[in-house]
Formats: structure tokens, C-alpha cells, sequence
């Protein structure tokens, strides 16, 4: 059964591009329904998997307390999965066809204020050194390009076009776009001049943003940087690794940007997914009206 997974996952990797992010979500969910195939439905060929077995899974998933966000993704990767395994033939019929995904109430994406932004942007300017340099053009890239997170640390020196005041980033199915970066020219400019050459141990390497052993940041690495920022500048709501992202785009919107302008900015695929925006954007002009107009 695990062969069909890896089947399944070379697929999307290969002719669909996904990302090394989604195939391990992809490969951790497959792996949890092929435990529960083998366990508790005592199953072990895909083709016995029927709807009844599928509706357990369900019920399973639920049993365990998982959020409904979680089991909606797990669900999806199911669906997805016996999709192409109909699709392949590696089973007759399709026992998720008929199977409404279960229903995830959206969260408004949590965003900072302007305040709080400057503050953040500002943090590294307290240290000294190749790392203040560095964090400096990581938190002035992310917020004027609201990037993802994974899509900064991939990013390689070429990428960057310091003239034109642009960057180059491959989004989720490798899907290329060149984002305006003017605010961040400065700060990249100081540290690749400075910054980034005490970091470098390869003149082979090609990584725009260094940690001390001279390799690739990771995501992992870049989210404990924004961490300590966070708690040393003393904001207090919860910040994500995308914070920053999500506070780019109701930024924009606050200022009066477009909704195609911003999706093609972020990257997003279909204009439903720069919507949720408009919500946080239409909060805070409620919450700014009762601040306003406090009621007696």
C-alpha cells in the first residue's frame, strides 16, 4: 500500500510541482490513512477500501479531538489520493466521490499594526554585525514584498535586481513572479556589501540569506529570528510566520490597492483567497469607527 503512496507523491512532485512543504504534508497524511488502513479497518490492498472504510477514517480523525481545519486537510489528501488511484486504475471505483469534505470555519488572518510593524523592522537595528545586517533585509524583504516565508529562504542572490528595485520569487507549483521591493533595496544593499560576505564560507554559494555556518537559512531558522524580535520589542499579539505577510496585504488594501493587484502580489492562484483580506481590512475600519463613536 505504501507503494501506491510513493506512486501518488512522485506524481505530484514531478508533473504537478508541488512544493517540499505540501509533499510532506501530503506524505504524513497518506501515511496516517495507511496506519489506520492496516490497523483498525485491517485492510491491506487499496482496492478494499470502500466508503464505509472511509467514513471510519472520518470518524476516526474526529475521535482524536483534531481541529476541523486539520481534518479538512487530511479528508482533502484522502480524496485527492483515491482520485488518482481511480485514475490510474489502481481501483475500480472512487470510494470518496460522494464524501462531502467536512466544513472549516475561516479564521481571519492575524495582522500587525503599523506601529508595531516599524517596531519589528526597527529590532535589528539595536545589534551590531552581520546578523543585525542580515535580519534588517530579511524583515524589510518580507513586509514590502509579503512573500511567504519558504519563498524568501529559497531566494538565491540573482534573484534580486537592486536597480530595478525587484525580486524574482517561484511561489507554490513553481509559478514565477517579479514583486516591486523598493523599501528593501537599502538594507539588502548594506548587507550583501557587508553582511553577507563575513557569512559566506563557498564562493560557490548562491543563497541570498546566510546563516553563520555559511549554508542556507532555514524556515525554521528565520521563524526563531522573528520570534525574538517579537518577544524582545514586547508586541503582544500572536505573530506567525506569516504575519508579516498577512499585514502586507491588508496594508495594501487599507491603502487603497486593488484585490487583483494584491493576488497578484501574494501569489495566489484564485482571487478567493486575497478576499479573506478585505474581511481583516473591513474589521478594522469597524473597530476604528467604534473607537470613534463609543457608544453611551
Amino acid at each position: 500500500m505504501h507503494e501506491q503512496i510513493l506512486d501518488f507523491l512522485n506524481h505530484i512532485e514531478v508533473q504537478l510541482g508541488y512544493s517540499a512543504n505540501t509533499l510532506t504534508a501530503y506524505r504524513n497524511d497518506l501515511g496516517q490513512l495507511a496506519s489506520f488502513a492496516s490497523g483498525s479497518a485491517g485492510i491491506d490492498d487499496w482496492r478494499d477500501f470502500d466508503k464505509d472504510a472511509v467514513v471510519n477514517y472520518l470518524l476516526d480523525l474526529k475521535a482524536r479531538e483534531y481541529s476541523s481545519a486539520t481534518v479538512a486537510r487530511k479528508m482533502a489528501a484522502t480524496k485527492r489520493f483515491f482520485r488518482f488511484l481511480a485514475e490510474t486504475s489502481v481501483i475500480g471505483d472512487d470510494p470518496t466521490v460522494l464524501l462531502d469534505s467536512p466544513k472549516v470555519k475561516k479564521r481571519l488572518p492575524r495582522t500587525l499594526s503599523l506601529e508595531d510593524v516599524a517596531a519589528l523592522l526597527a529590532a535589528p537595528a539595536a545589534g551590531q554585525g552581520p546578523k543585525a545586517m542580515r535580519d534588517a533585509a530579511m524583515l524589510e524583504l518580507l513586509y514590502a514584498t509579503g512573500m511567504r516565508v519558504s519563498e524568501l529562504v529559497a531566494l538565491n542572490t540573482d534573484d534580486l535586481n537592486l536597480a530595478s528595485a525587484s525580486v524574482r520569487c517561484f511561489g507554490k507549483g513553481s509559478k514565477e513572479r517579479i514583486i516591486p521591493m523598493d523599501p528593501a533595496v537599502p538594507p539588502l544593499r548594506r548587507y550583501l556589501e557587508a553582511g553577507r560576505v563575513t557569512y559566506l564560507k563557498d564562493r560557490e554559494e548562491r543563497a541570498l540569506f546566510l546563516n553563520p555556518r555559511g549554508t542556507r537559512l532555514t524556515r525554521q531558522g528565520l521563524w526563531l529570528i522573528i520570534k525574538g524580535y517579537v518577544e524582545e520589542i514586547g508586541i503582544r499579539v500572536e505573530v506567525t510566520p506569516h504575519t508579516l505577510r498577512h499585514s502586507f496585504a491588508t496594508h495594501m488594501l487599507d491603502g487603497g490597492a486593488g484585490l487583483r493587484e494584491v493576488q497578484r502580489l501574494l501569489g495566489h492562484s484564485n482571487v478567493s483567497t486575497t478576499q479573506i483580506y478585505t474581511q481583516v481590512s473591513g474589521e478594522r475600519l469597524r473597530d476604528a469607527y467604534d473607537d470613534a463613536h463609543p457608544r453611551a
